[in-house]
């Protein structure tokens, strides 16, 4: 018992420390490197709503957080800097707003989401079975940690990595059968959208054929609670949050990949614009029908090709929200290790996706009042999943005793 004790408090000094070392470095970076732009505007605008009682879609409030990032208001061809998120993020980004330091209130942030990314990519482990000998799992988790989707949303201090971390949990919770904290993990992936309504959907029509009410209830149900409880304190916050959206894609870069191909082909751009939509409206209209009544298995895989789908099917997005298509690529790649081994391919695979995308971003940077991604990363990630799962479903979705029995098969 004493041991236990000795131990237990050994790993609650180790932890603190780890974190505290973690926060002491995070601090150095945002001191000598400005930037957590997509958090600057969020923590402002929680910041005036909590101290000052201005609503942070107010063109006061607006100006105010512009003049934060710009040091004067912006022109109307630049960046906005709107708040553009529902008004429940306060409830998330609000802890960080009573911090009057931006640095410090970044360099907090960022940990939150360096630890997010750490748990998602555990998380993704225990729900796919992938098991890792120590020198893959430092592999793994050195490649989670540095790999372009992951570091530029800690850098930028976008949410996205808090989003990504309740994907797998929400699933993790559904297959353990604990609908009422998936309700709650699901609803508080609204705090972006665009980025869960497909896959929350999906959930929702899968839930209904397996007579999981009470998921659906609870998804629901948290949801309007958030609503009503932003409602509470700005009765039509989600007007003014609409306002915000509609202006948004007329100052920013491309944001669906529809729109960068007419960027880049004006010609033919929209109708393979198009053609692209129609395409994975089918898919997902016909895997979801296949998928309504398949096991857990089954609803991973077409959950994990819901997410790959929604970043290009038209719904607005980023490159830089592709951190979300993390659970998709460890699908594919434990069930490549499960049917095939060679661990050595999917390392050479991880080692593309990393050294790539770094290179493609970098070759293709611009800069403006700050570095820029090019459109051209809408492509690959998602293209190379599509092409994985599809790759990989007919032994995603198979329960494990029908795998089994189909080796053993093949084998006499």
């Amino acid at each position: 018992m004493k041991r236990q004790v000795i131990a237990a408090i050994f790993i609650v000094f180790f932890v603190l420390a780890a974190v505290g070392g973690l926060i002491y470095t995070n601090y150095r970076f945002a001191t000598q490197n400005p930037g957590g732009y997509d958090f600057l505007a969020r923590w402002a605008g929680a910041r005036l709503f909590i101290t000052e009682g201005l609503s942070p879609y107010d063109a006061e409030a607006v100006t105010r957080i512009q003049t934060l990032y710009y040091n004067r208001p912006a022109r109307p061809d630049e960046d906005q800097v709107l708040f553009a998120y529902p008004f429940y993020t306060i409830f998330i980004v609000g802890p960080f707003a009573l911090i009057e330091d931006f640095t410090l209130a970044r360099a907090l942030w960022m940990t939150v989401l360096e630890i997010s990314v750490l748990l998602m990519a555990a998380a993704c482990l225990r729900l796919t079975g992938w098991r890792l000998g120590v020198a893959m799992s430092a592999v793994y988790f050195l490649f989670t940690i540095f790999w372009y989707n992951s570091l530029r949303a800690v850098i930028n201090g976008n949410i996205v990595a808090l989003i990504a971390l309740l994907v797998p949990a929400a699933a993790l919770a559904i297959r353990a059968g604990q609908d009422e904290a998936a309700g709650l993990l699901l609803a508080l992936m609204f705090i972006k959208p665009q980025l869960a309504l497909l896959p929350v959907a999906f959930i929702i029509w899968w839930a209904f054929w397996q007579r999981r009410w009470r998921l659906i209830v609870w998804t629901v149900g948290a949801l309007a609670f958030l609503v009503l409880a932003g409602m509470a304190f700005i009765p039509d916050w989600p007007l003014q949050n609409l306002r915000e959206v509609l202006r948004y894609t007329s100052y920013s870069p491309a944001t669906t990949l529809q729109e960068a191909l007419i960027e880049w082909w004006p010609g033919i751009g929209r109708q393979l614009g198009w053609g692209v939509t129609l395409i994975l409206s089918l898919v997902l209209l016909s895997e979801w029908w296949l998928g309504r009544q398949r096991d857990f298995r089954g609803f991973l895989w077409t959950l994990s090709l819901t997410l790959v789908a929604s970043q290009w099917i038209g719904i607005t997005t980023d490159p830089g929200n592709f951190l979300i298509l993390f659970l998709p690529m460890i699908l594919a790649f434990a069930v490549w290790e499960e049917r095939w081994g060679r661990r050595w391919v999917i390392v050479a695979i991880m080692a593309l996706l990393f050294f790539g995308l770094w290179a493609l971003f970098l070759s293709t940077l611009k800069y403006t009042d700050q570095p820029m991604q090019s459109n051209v990363l809408f492509i690959p990630l998602p293209l190379f999943l599509l092409a994985a799962l599809y790759w990989v479903r007919w032994w995603a979705i198979r329960p494990p005793r029908l795998l089994v029995e189909t080796l053993k098969a093949r084998e006499e």
